[in-house]
């Protein structure tokens, strides 16, 4: 068993070539300057929602307390991509072996945790829109800090499981990995040791975060419909439905691109196009997330003009 990278020749592979999108310069300028903007507009969005959450007491509800943990998620995410891929479209697309390992890491332990979390927040807008009586009781503080304190020891767990398995892996040939950063899918079929049960692994993780989640939001948001319908106000059934809007639509532009990366290349789908649909869920959505919680929300709005009085005007 070797225990260095470079001691044995079967894993002497010490770092991995990342394909860009386009070998064109120009091209790669583009993409430089719209990952930047995206990666400031990520960062201070989020970063904002956090400060805002945590210094506004109006604030300090279960579905603003999720929203903060998203908003740590989403920095996290593209803390862990970003940096990199504008450091590769400037200079050579290389990445250490180990560099690669703490990508795979902290992205997936990222992205488990988004996934866990949108159902803690389905459940969230459940309770207060089909048992108003009983939310402060079903809501209440410790239950919300046991909610998230599972989503991040599940997803940390999972994470910590999969990442062990690749470790174990040989990697002596070919080390071009066709993606823009690291992530299991893209790597294993580098491997010169068998992935069979890796591959399954990885699988039952998909399985269990992307469709059996995606199984309780739905099954969560039958139950808020049908509650909505029956109110009797328009007024009322706008101001229920307007606390999912947000939720209802940053869930859909996840899952849809989590989907097609993950559940569709078991299926035959080449992993070719899920190179685009990655920037999605890595880039785009950490940067449109904020804007989407905070445009739309009345509160949010409010503490964020009470915090910035430069807003006010």
């Amino acid at each position: 068993q070797p225990t260095h990278m470079a001691s044995n020749n079967q894993t002497s592979v010490t770092e991995f070539i990342l394909k860009s999108f386009s070998e064109n310069p120009q091209f790669q300028i583009f993409l430089f300057s719209l990952f930047l903007g995206l990666f400031i507009v990520a960062f201070t969005g989020n970063s904002l929602i956090i400060v805002v959450i945590s210094l506004n007491p109006g604030l300090h509800t279960p579905m603003y307390f999720f929203l903060r943990n998203l908003a740590l998620m989403d920095i996290l995410s593209t803390c862990t991509v970003v940096p990199k891929l504008l450091q590769n479209l400037m200079t050579e697309n290389t990445i250490s072996y180990g560099g690669c390992i703490a990508q795979i890491y902290f992205l997936s332990w990222c992205l488990g945790a988004e996934l866990l979390l949108f159902t803690a927040m389905a459940y969230d807008r459940y309770a207060a829109i089909c048992q108003p009586l009983h939310y402060n009781t079903m809501m209440n503080k410790t239950v919300c800090c046991l909610l998230a304190s599972a989503v991040w020891a599940f997803s940390g767990t999972n994470t910590t499981i999969n990442t062990l398995m690749t470790v174990r892996l040989s990697f002596c040939g070919p080390n071009a990995i066709d993606h823009f950063f690291c992530e299991i899918p893209p790597l294993l079929p580098l491997s010169c040791s068998p992935t069979y049960i890796n591959n399954i692994m990885t699988f039952v993780a998909d399985m269990f975060f992307a469709i059996i989640n995606l199984l309780f939001i739905l099954l969560s948001y039958g139950f808020i419909i049908s509650s909505i319908l029956k109110i009797q106000t328009t007024e009322g059934k706008k101001k229920a439905f307007s606390t999912c809007s947000s939720h209802l639509i940053v869930v859909t532009m996840y899952y849809c691109t989590i989907i097609y990366i993950y559940i569709l290349p078991a299926f035959g789908q080449s992993l070719k196009e899920g190179k685009i649909a990655s920037v999605f869920y890595a880039i785009v959505s950490p940067a449109v997330n904020p804007l989407i919680y905070s445009l739309r929300n009345k509160d949010v709005k409010v503490a964020f003009k009470k915090l910035c009085p430069f807003f006010r005007k």
